[in-house]
């Protein structure tokens, strides 16, 4: 009874909220000349068959505003629930919209029209957000509702306008080891959550849901694996048998939100992806580029003609390995202008089966001159023709030498990552005993310094040219001609830097106090910028102190992620065997702060608690979390606003200050870094709305 109780006040709360903006202005909306902008959507003021209708038989309907509208993205925004064979077609007649049903429905089944923001009124664009038409084949309407947030595994913030598929669970094969259903299966119910990464799913029935969300990257609304992110919920769920939860209208930006039930982590699955070779190229004469359709290629041989396999340099591009490099350690008079070859390896068969394949490889490259370098020839050939008609003997200028490095030719060393050294091309020769590098005192007096050399272990073309940097020291560097030889024989030449070590004064460090769990999991500290932009890492933490140094001052946050099986990386999810990705979590303190201020000459130490910080989530922490960001977000915009008001006149002033004037209490107006805007009037409504909503 009491449940029946609770889903019949959500049902009202969501009906008052749909009721408010429907009938939240006058039916004039005629703007006078030389007034405000108008900011208000469209109003509804008939529909024809009503909404919540039942036994629906028609195919047609008939939804009028109190002005002209327009319709925008409907390829993106409108959606149905259950998803149509054939989308209705929606066009504008009179003041309304007429919508034709194409698609023959099924019995007994409550439709809704999920519009999103596709209604918008004609003159300034303003959108009718989570407008609804709900109709039911039957004599009831399912009126069950259920609310969810989804977040990136990874980066632990919101991901906007995901879409949460529901399956009646006793409808589907139980299939623990290899879940398939979101790729042979559609769902019974469909629900998409706003900016904020919150979702309201409505028009569900009181029986268990198997539960998936998707992220439509490309506005398809088709689930499309190794492009699209995916989460799902463990187990299977009843709405009517999940807690409670608040729900409120979002002035400002003009939806339904509220607190959520269900917690999806989001995360990249290629399990789908098909393997084959899509692409090969050669973008110059000593490399080639084979692009595959899924990552780690099993290859198996890679053969040509005319080059010998001692001699290709095989170098995977991406940390997945679908993008691999050839280098021909060859000089270039005896690379033809096609290289022909072939390559074995396993691709997917109609039947998604990995079979042994090999394919032919045909690599051409043309050298194509360029708008620079035909100016120069023709100058030179000018030059020569008047010489000859001068009788004078010509000499041609000497040509620029092609080989290329990527380095600091002066400026700071940090003492920790060295000096870094990007080549165009592999190295066959880096000779560092002939590399000179001398620190320098007061006096102009070199003291020689110890060198060497260490390549990148994921980037072939990456070094670090590594020695003993002291702080504050200065140093001169000289690499002499022909030091370093390339693939392409491409040699360099004398190579004059100078550097000074960092001082550490204009730095932080940084320390977090780990305290692990007893089990002694693994964890991977990393420290990042505001953003979330990765700075510095950790790896293979399992309690004690983990210093950071020459940390620049200003925003940082701490992100620790559970290394469960102990690889160093963060592992992500796979949807068909029903495994979560590893968990990845921004460190808090007890205010809900997850962003610190790091100042020059200044040490900071955090003490974290891997016990709660990955202490099971349930309906209470996840609420907390986001509510404690979102106070965060407020206070950060009311500080930005003040140092604003100093340089702000009288009405801009006022205008400002009455968008948004802070509410407090529990709030999502703006979940995470990824919704921007003002969400205190969102607040100041949420309040009333919520407590009815409980």
């Amino acid at each position: 009874m009491l449940k029946n109780r609770y889903v019949t006040v959500v049902r009202t709360a969501i009906a008052l909220i749909l009721i408010g903006s429907i009938f939240s202005r006058c039916a004039n909306t005629m703007t006078p000349q030389g007034g405000p902008k108008d900011t208000i959507p469209p109003v509804i003021v008939k529909m024809n068959p009503d909404n919540f209708t039942t036994n629906f038989k028609g195919n047609k309907i008939y939804i009028e505003f109190n002005e002209f509208v327009q319709l925008k993205d409907q390829n993106k925004e409108f959606f149905t629930s259950p998803a149509m064979k054939k989308k209705p077609v929606l066009t504008i007649r009179g003041r309304g919209i007429a919508i034709q049903i194409r698609d023959t429905l099924l019995e007994n089944t409550t439709y809704a029209l999920n519009f999103g923001g596709t209604v918008r009124d004609n003159n300034e664009g303003n959108p009718l957000n989570a407008m609804r038409y709900v109709l039911s084949t039957g004599d009831t309407v399912d009126s069950i509702y259920c609310s969810g947030y989804t977040a990136d595994s990874y980066k632990a913030d919101s991901v906007s306008k995901s879409y949460i598929w529901f399956y009646v669970a006793d409808s589907l094969p139980d299939t623990p080891d290899w879940d398939s259903t979101m790729f042979n299966r559609k769902p019974e119910v469909i629900a998409r959550a706003e900016n904020n990464g919150i979702f309201i799913a409505q028009n569900l029935k009181p029986v268990p849901y198997r539960i998936y969300a998707y992220q439509d990257k490309n506005d398809n609304q088709l689930y499309e694996a190794g492009t699209d992110l995916v989460g799902f919920v463990d187990g299977v769920h009843n709405p009517v048998e999940l807690p409670d939860f608040a729900i409120w209208f979002d002035s400002l930006r003009m939806y339904p939100s509220a607190e959520p039930q269900l917690y999806f982590r989001m995360f990249m699955d290629e399990t789908f992806k098909r393997q084959t070779l899509q692409e090969s190229s050669r973008p110059n004469q000593h490399k080639a580029l084979l692009l595959f359709g899924a990552k780690f290629p099993k290859i198996e041989e890679i053969r040509f003609d005319s080059i010998p396999s001692d001699r290709v340099i095989i170098d995977p591009q991406t940390i997945g390995r679908d993008t691999v490099a050839l280098w021909f350690d060859v000089p270039s008079a005896d690379l033809p202008d096609t290289i022909k070859g072939e390559i074995t390896y396993y691709k997917h068969d109609s039947i998604r089966q990995l079979v042994k394949t090999t394919e032919p490889l045909k690599l051409a490259w043309k050298y194509v001159e360029s708008k620079e370098e035909e100016r120069e020839r023709i100058k030179q050939e000018k030059d020569k023709e008047r010489a000859e008609k001068a009788g004078e003997t010509y000499t041609p200028p000497k040509k620029p030498n092609p080989f290329k490095v990527k380095m600091a030719m002066s400026g700071d060393v940090n003492p920790e990552n060295h000096l870094t050294l990007e080549f165009d091309y592999p190295l066959i020769k880096l000779d560092s005993t002939v590399v000179k590098l001398a620190e320098v005192d007061e006096k102009g007096n070199e003291k020689q310094m110890k060198v060497t050399f260490e390549r990148d272990t994921a980037n072939l073309l990456l070094w670090k040219l590594k020695a003993k940097w002291k702080e504050l020291s200065k140093y001169n560097l000289m690499i002499p001609a022909g030091a370093i030889e390339d693939v392409a024989r491409q040699q360099n030449d004398t190579i004059k830097a100078s550097y000074v070590g960092l001082d550490h004064e204009k730095f932080a460090v940084v320390l977090v106090d780990v305290k692990g769990k007893p089990d002694s999991t693994k964890y991977i500290v990393q420290l990042t910028n505001a953003q979330g932009k990765m700075q510095q890492e950790r790896r293979d933490v399992t309690g004690g102190k983990v210093q950071f140094n020459y940390v620049a001052p200003g925003d940082i946050k701490i992100r620790i992620i559970e290394d469960s099986n102990g690889n160093g990386k963060w592992d992500s999810g796979n949807v068909v065997e029903r495994r979560q990705p590893e968990r990845s979590e921004l460190y808090a303190n007890d205010k809900g702060e997850d962003t610190f201020v790091t100042k020059a000459n200044w040490e900071m130490e955090l003490a974290i608690d891997m016990n709660n910080l990955f202490a099971p989530i349930t309906m209470q922490s996840l609420i907390k979390t986001l509510d404690d960001r979102e106070e965060q977000r407020i206070r950060k915009l009311e500080e930005e606003r003040a140092k604003n008001r100093q340089n702000e006149q009288g009405h801009n002033h006022d205008n400002h200050d009455n968008q948004g004037s802070s509410g407090g209490g529990f709030g999502f107006g703006g979940i995470g870094s990824s919704m921007g805007g003002v969400a205190s009037g969102g607040l100041q409504q949420m309040g009333s709305m919520g407590q009815m909503a409980r």
